[in-house]
């Protein structure tokens, strides 16, 4: 276990690049005007979460969701996935891991002093998981829809469902539908480790998920960081080269696409 030095304990307060528009206009917020904005289900706050953390933490939080909208041209209503997500800072999260999304309590936890970073990968996580039972039938609860498809499992039919297991096809296979570089690498990081994470598909879609993220032009560190010049970058786990720009292409268009059925719908 890592003794709690200084560099580890401010982490929260170190400034998180970011150049997208002002979403707050130098204003605070609160943890409780995120969840009304979004419509999270609950918001939890460690009890070792000091009043500046939290303060610090609600305008990261803040920002970093709304330049998410802002990359994925959706709304908010997304970002709490029809207001079944829960958000936990300084709480709820797994020993060893900087955040975590529970699947079976529907909880994105972000650590207090490394979750920062984390958050498009474990939003991911929430969304592959809820988008499961919409995209296939007949799943486990568990279930998370890029095993799913992986697994061959029968999907609704639907142009967005198609347009999400084309991605999917894309992240895992080549042309001749053998496994790709990306998966390879995956696997092989895994076999050096002696692990079976890497090369998990909900594992996969999430990092393909935050290199899109990263590579668009509008940057803010604390929603990703790490996908070109991390330890984990050098492993080779992340897609890279005309992969990654394809993938990038891909759910950029699926979200861009959900976007606009779900601005279709709210019009009728």
């Amino acid at each position: 276990m890592n003794s709690p030095d200084k560099t580890q304990t401010s982490r929260l307060h170190r400034e998180f690049y970011r150049n997208g528009p002002s979403h707050r206009d130098g204003a605070d917020v609160s943890f409780n005007d995120i969840r009304k904005l979004f419509n999270f289900s609950s918001i939890t706050i460690g009890k070792w979460v000091t009043a500046q953390e939290q303060q610090l933490a609600a305008n990261l939080f803040f920002d970093a969701l709304y330049d998410l909208i802002e990359i994925l041209q959706i709304n908010e209503q997304v970002i709490s996935l029809n207001g079944s997500l829960s958000l936990a800072f300084g709480s709820g999260g797994q020993k060893h891991a900087s955040a975590h999304y529970n699947s079976a309590k529907r909880q994105l936890a972000l650590a207090k002093n490394a979750g920062g970073g984390a958050l498009a990968h474990e939003w991911f996580h929430a969304f592959d998981h809820y988008i499961a039972s919409h995209v296939f039938d007949d799943l486990p609860s568990g279930s998370f829809a890029s095993k799913a498809w992986l697994d061959n499992a029968t999907m609704r039919p639907h142009a967005l469902n198609s347009k999400l297991c084309e991605c999917f096809q894309l992240m895992f296979l080549n042309d001749q539908n053998s496994p790709n570089d990306y998966l390879l690498r995956s696997i092989e990081a895994d076999r050096a480790l002696k692990m079976y994470y890497y090369a998990m598909p909900q594992e996969m879609a999430a990092r393909a998920f935050e290199a899109c993220i990263q590579d668009n032009p509008l940057k803010n560190a604390f929603l990703v960081q790490g996908t070109k010049k991390s330890a984990e970058a050098r492993l080779g786990i992340y897609p890279h080269g005309n992969l990654r720009q394809q993938l990038n292409d891909s759910l950029m268009l699926y979200f861009y696409q959900l976007g606009v059925a779900l601005t279709k719908k709210s019009s009728q």
